[in-house]
């Protein structure tokens, strides 16, 4: 049963952190670890010092801290505390991580992929009813687990939550059943990986594809493999509540962002799904959208209502996207069955919430 005290009661990582009497250093360089640096500095906590993998190294400097090796920083520390700022789902490295907590107290600050927000465990007990609505619309066990132990996670920096619910992208795909007969839209497709993904699974075959993506090296590679498909439509575009401009930062990997600021973006194209669609029928809609999930949901807001197609998108974006957009989802079409789903990735990254009619 779920337990919003039971949460609260949990140690946050900046607390476990401040309360550890061990130097606490960074694991990781890069946009993370710029962010693990200021929630340090909001949370009082002082770094002291930032290691990195043996290749990374090579005498480098970041955010005025030399960057070490793991070996050096233990010859020079002993013991210490590690906050992790970076993001992996590839084994070899999630493995490494396994291994230093097995030395050393380990925590995995849960910093948003967009925006400079971190979860906080203050501002979750704000969101306690909105926290057990969520709770109750979810529709089996799996779900209901995997909610309780990514607020956990989020809320401790503790992997060991994660581990416990982690799943294959199969089993996702076992929940949406697609199948030849698919009107499909991918809202930031990138390359095209998710509409081979899909084609994976339906035998290759599907009714009508649209695809959304606003990066221009992006959607040339997405272009070129999806040439020979017959039936897909593919649009240079960001996702968006309606159409219009928006600022998109063409940086790399999950660095790509709709942003509020033309000083940090290009101008955009934004398209809606529902103005895409403009009243055509839809079976399955995927986001992936780096943030403006939101508006991207809202802009669909006619086609949800009017079909109820499945959908397939990402809660993690934002620190409090677990249980915003589950709600906002049930507002739109309260037909919905929701289930929850965490991908194998290090932090609480890749989870997905799936809507079935």
């Amino acid at each position: 049963m779920f337990s919003i005290d039971k949460l609260h009661s949990l140690t946050a990582w900046y607390e476990r952190l401040r309360e550890c009497g061990l130097p606490v250093l960074i694991y990781g360089m890069g946009t993370g670890c710029e962010k693990v640096l200021a929630a340090f500095e909001k949370h009082g906590i002082r770094c002291s010092g930032i290691f990195a993998s043996d290749d990374f190294v090579r005498g480098r400097e970041f955010c005025g801290f030399p960057v070490t090796t793991l070996a050096e920083a233990e010859e020079r520390f002993g013991d210490f505390a590690v906050a992790v700022g970076f993001g992996t789902s590839l084994p070899g490295i999630m493995q490494r991580i396994d291994s230093i907590a097995e030395r050393h107290l380990l925590v995995y600050p849960d910093t948003a992929v967009a925006g400079s927000e971190h979860f906080e465990k203050e501002r979750l007990r704000e969101l306690s009813r909105e926290c057990e609505k969520v709770y109750s619309l979810l529709a089996d066990e799996r779900s209901r687990l995997t909610f309780e132990a990514v607020l956990s996670f989020k809320i401790t920096g503790d992997k060991e939550y994660l581990k416990a619910v982690f799943c294959d992208t199969d089993e996702l795909y076992a929940l949406l059943a697609p199948d030849s007969s698919e009107i499909c839209f991918d809202a930031g497709a990138y390359t095209g990986d998710t509409i081979a993904e899909l084609l994976a699974h339906t035998g290759g075959s599907f009714e009508r594809i649209y695809a959304l993506e606003p990066s221009k090296k992006n959607f040339q590679k997405l272009v070129k493999n999806c040439r020979g498909l017959d039936g897909i439509s593919l649009y240079n575009a960001a996702a968006a509540e309606a159409d219009g401009t928006v600022y998109f930062t063409d940086g790399a990997g999950r660095q790509q962002a709709v942003t509020d600021s033309p000083e940090s973006g290009r101008p955009c194209a934004a398209r809606s799904v529902d103005s895409i669609l403009n009243g055509r029928r839809c079976t399955y809609i995927k986001y992936d959208v780096e943030g403006a999930d939101r508006p991207a949901l809202l802009g669909s807001r006619r086609t949800i209502e009017a079909y109820c197609p499945k959908i397939r998108t990402g809660v993690y974006h934002r620190p409090y996207d677990i249980i915003t957009l589950p709600l906002l989802l049930h507002e739109m079409q309260p037909a919905y069955r929701l289930f929850l789903r965490q991908q194998v990735y290090y932090p609480a990254w890749e989870t997905e919430l799936i809507a079935l009619p």
